[in-house]
């Protein structure tokens, strides 16, 4: 037993020099650099032993709960070699989303909203470089040889219909007509070594390509990639233009181009740095049982459905492979954290589109998926401004997609301080005049209140939980330290006050 365990070690010890090595000379759009600049802040959890039924599932589950919690990395799976790696809880961190994009670590939740706003604004377009080959060839299957579960893919939740290799994903497809090459972060499920399905909501941009290739009869060629850069995770799960190459904006994100391989297969291009990737084609009327997933809204509403089968063709993955997983559920998780700070900056910025002045700030609030919960901040200007905001919010492209409530409040509040927003519903808001209920708007089968099944509608509200407009000079003092003797306090005694405050 003591050989054994030395053996084991001497194995271990191996295979992290050679790991570090590589990173050593790891480019930047490389998930093991953003691996090693995380692990150097202290920012990811190692776990070893975990099995890929329950138990990885059952623990991000629990790291999920709060955010803050570190990521988790997942080695010595059992069943699979050592250094076949599940990554996972990668963006549920204001810290990790701030490193991740090059701001300052300590970057607030309202930073990271105006930083989304600019970059919305100002972001550079960088096209993708394409190379001969790269590290997702390292190991190149075709044929009888392809094993989608060759790879350590959990069951990440208990009633799961099955093993999701594609949640924290990129779903690649090429328009028939133009050539615009999109991805987006659609589900996957790993049903047998050579067949997945993919599920596209009705109206998402995959979906209308797919519907092109099957109205000319043809099959729809697609590459999924289970394993990148987060940055570039991060796009594919963005509500990019209709058009625009998301590797052109993950390029400005990143501030290089992409560089990328093209499917044997397919032509596609495929990161040439992701970890894990597969391409193939869905045929027409070909589709497989698929799901449950618990899903963004914390229930399995979306049911068992018939989905479209992709036929794989081609399987690729690094020497050590990690996947990466961003899991839905009971939210906060990876699939709404980081995506409610950027849709804070699309809707504040649709509604400065549209004409609503002095916009103080906007959060979607984790909790709500980052899409059931608005809070929008105004400086008052005039008579129903606050009701103008909250009805725009509410119904402006980033805003109305399965939305449930909208809250506006005043100036004064942080709308990403949940405290202080109940309080100002609480305290300034009257039901009589301040609610309105709007009913059959954009909503989605995986809303639990949406009208049913084949009606994915809803119902929502919007708040006014501003100071009303006649009673703004009347209204009761606050019971609070006034700007200006906090100013003194905090420059006498600042060292002996609590952070945060």
């Amino acid at each position: 037993r003591i050989y054994c365990a030395h053996e084991r070690n001497l194995a271990m010890n191996e295979i992290d020099r050679r790991t570090a090595a590589r990173t050593a000379a790891t480019p930047k759009q490389d998930l093991r650099a953003w691996l090693a600049q995380m692990e150097a802040a202290g920012e990811v959890k190692r776990i070893s032993g975990a099995n890929r039924e329950e138990e990885i599932g059952g623990i991000v589950d629990a790291y999920q709960r709060r955010i803050g919690n570190p990521a988790v990395l997942f080695d010595d799976i059992p069943g699979y070699p050592r250094g076949y790696r599940v990554l996972a809880n990668i963006l549920t961190s204001v810290k990790r989303i701030n490193l991740t994009l090059g701001n300052p670590a300590d970057a607030s939740e309202m930073d990271l909203v105006r930083w989304w706003r600019r970059y919305m604004k100002e972001a550079k377009s960088i096209p993708p470089v394409t190379r001969p080959t790269g590290a997702v060839t390292e190991n190149v299957l075709e044929g009888k040889d392809i094993d989608l579960f060759k790879i350590p893919v959990p069951k990440w939740h208990e009633h799961d219909g099955g093993y999701y290799i594609g949640t924290g994903d990129m779903v690649v497809m090429r328009d028939p007509d133009t050539g615009w090459i999109n991805y987006g972060a659609y589900r996957v499920q790993a049903h047998g070594p050579q067949l997945a399905s993919v599920m596209c909501s009705k109206g998402k941009h995959g979906d209308m390509i797919q519907r092109k290739y099957f109205e000319r009869g043809k099959p729809c060629p697609v590459a999924v990639v289970c394993g990148m850069h987060p940055a570039l995770f991060m796009i594919a799960g963005l509500e990019i233009p209709h058009g625009k190459n998301e590797y052109d904006a993950a390029g400005g994100l990143l501030g290089e181009p992409v560089e990328v391989i093209l499917g044997p297969r397919t032509g596609l291009p495929i990161p040439a740095h992701a970890e894990i990737a597969f391409e193939g084609f869905i045929h027409p009327n070909d589709r497989v049982q698929e799901g449950p997933l618990g899903e963004w809204t914390g229930y399995y509403a979306g049911g068992v459905k018939q989905e479209p089968a992709i036929r794989v063709e081609t399987f690729m993955y690094r020497n050590d492979p990690i996947l990466l997983g961003a899991i839905p559920g009971i939210p906060p998780d990876d699939d709404s954290f980081y995506r409610g700070t950027y849709r804070s900056g699309a809707v504040w910025n649709q509604l400065e589109a549209a004409g609503v002045p002095e916009v103080k700030g906007v959060w979607a609030h984790a909790a709500g998926g980052s899409r059931l919960w608005l809070t929008v901040s105004i400086k008052q200007m005039y008579a129903g401004h606050s009701k103008q905001a909250g009805l725009i919010a509410s119904q402006c492209h980033a805003g109305a997609y399965v939305n449930r409530f909208v809250v506006v409040v005043d100036d004064d509040i942080d709308p990403a301080d949940m405290d202080r927003v109940i309080w100002a519903m609480c305290t300034r808001f009257d039901p009589r005049e301040g609610m309105e209920v709007l009913r059959g708007c954009w909503s989605s089968a995986l809303d639990p209140m949406a009208y049913a099944p084949d009606d994915p509608r809803n119902a929502r509200v919007v708040i006014d939980a501003c100071r009303p407009w006649s009673r703004r000079a009347t209204f009761p003092l606050e019971a609070r330290a006034s700007k200006e003797l906090e100013a003194r306090i905090r420059e006498k005694f600042g060292k002996d006050l609590p952070k945060g405050t």
